[in-house]
């Protein structure tokens, strides 16, 4: 019988395979490498990486671990976990700068009570 992994896992682990598969999603955007890239470099299929990244719980550790070290040779999980790599710093930095916009007139009009 086929065990689906996520149903298997409580919320909160659910939760931190999410947190896990986006620090390593943005890392290697924050970085410009392609996922078929890191993939090649981590001897993956394109496939495992996008599981990776989708956050899929079923992935093997070592899966991981390559993956992270083919995006950032040497980091370690629990630098990933801290995000202070300086790539992912200024990606957050400048993902704060594009959220600020100015409100639609409709939003304006909206937000006049």
């Amino acid at each position: 019988m086929k065990v689906h992994q996520l149903s298997a896992l409580p919320v909160h682990l659910q939760s931190e395979c999410a947190q896990l598969s986006d620090l390593l999603a943005r890392l290697r955007v924050a970085r410009q490498i392609k996922q078929a890239d890191a993939a090649i470099r981590a001897g993956l299929s394109r496939n495992t990486a996008y599981r990776i990244e989708r956050g899929e719980p079923g992935l093997a550790m070592g899966q991981l671990l390559r993956y992270l070290d083919a995006i950032a040779p040497g980091m370690t999980l629990v630098e990933l976990l801290a995000e202070s790599d300086p790539a992912l710093l200024q990606q957050q930095r400048e993902d704060q700068r594009r959220r600020v916009r100015s409100l639609t007139q409709a939003e304006l009009e909206e937000l006049n009570f």
